[in-house]
């Protein structure tokens, strides 16, 4: 499948608050030819409630999901120090922690396919068009498994190897269409804003396992995901609307991400963003 973008920022559309990073005019208006797309990109959104330029990265997101229909796989990674920490937030567990990985960027910064450092939202659809066109070494598929009386999840991931890999692999929970207050571009509070793809736990460890693929192999793994959320903050007053959840999967290593895919936690509940 080929796509033409076309990637542009205006002077206008670019705010001068603390809290957001700008765009050097070498980056502006720049003409993105036709990209072969190869694979699907993870984009890692680190954002904040109390960053209130973090609703313009959203709007990015949205673009790049239209541009590349199924091809753009978002988690929204609430860290650092816009990212109240409250029990009624939507900060992870691991949250904190990815965002110091990531080198505590100004919000909102985004990280495609771990290739680079972060970025800011103008940057993202050139950085996916790059990371689009390369060819996935990792084929991933899920399976859930939905136990409502026992509120967890049978989470079955087979990987095929396209060529040799080796490096982790990650499983992370999401959550989609959530009502919670988010600072504005415009200086106010909206209580009613609708966050979309929040990462709310890692399944399988802060980093992931180890995994090791041979070209043309196929290897699956197994885990059983806790979906109360005091499992993983015990202090926390979160709560997560399964119906709304997915699992993201992705293999990862000094290369970037090697593969990477998603589906919904119940598979008759197709609320995909």
């Amino acid at each position: 499948m080929k796509i033409k973008t076309l990637l542009y920022t205006t002077a206008a559309g670019l705010l001068t608050l603390a809290s957001c990073d700008t765009v050097s005019e070498n980056d502006r208006y720049i003409y993105v030819e036709e990209a072969e797309v190869q694979r699907c990109v993870l984009l890692e959104d680190f954002t904040g409630q109390q960053c209130p330029n973090c609703p313009n990265a959203a709007v990015e997101t949205n673009k790049l999901q239209e541009s590349y229909p199924n091809s753009v796989i978002a988690v929204a990674i609430h860290g650092g120090p816009l990212s109240p920490n409250t029990p009624v937030s939507l900060k992870s567990h691991v949250g904190d922690l990815y965002y110091s990985a990531a080198g505590q960027p100004k919000l909102p910064a985004g990280q495609i396919d771990r290739l680079g450092g972060t970025s800011v939202p103008e940057q993202w659809m050139g950085n996916v068009h790059t990371a689009i066109q390369r060819k996935a070494a990792v084929a991933l598929s899920i399976e859930n498994d939905y136990d409502a009386d026992g509120n967890k999840a049978a989470i079955k991931i087979k990987a095929y190897g396209m060529n040799a890999a080796s490096g982790k692999l990650q499983v992370w929970l999401v959550e989609d269409s959530i009502k919670a207050i988010q600072a504005m571009p415009d200086g106010s509070s909206n209580r009613e804003y609708i966050h979309n793809h929040v990462l709310r736990a890692a399944v399988n460890g802060t980093w992931g396992e180890d995994i090791s693929i041979a070209k043309g192999s196929e290897k699956t793994v197994t885990y059983t995901a806790d979906l109360n959320p005091k499992t993983y903050m015990p202090n926390t007053r979160q709560t997560w609307n399964v119906a709304n959840m997915h699992v993201v999967a992705f293999v990862y290593n000094d290369n970037g991400v090697q593969g990477v895919t998603k589906a919904a936690l119940i598979s008759n509940a197709e609320n995909s963003h």
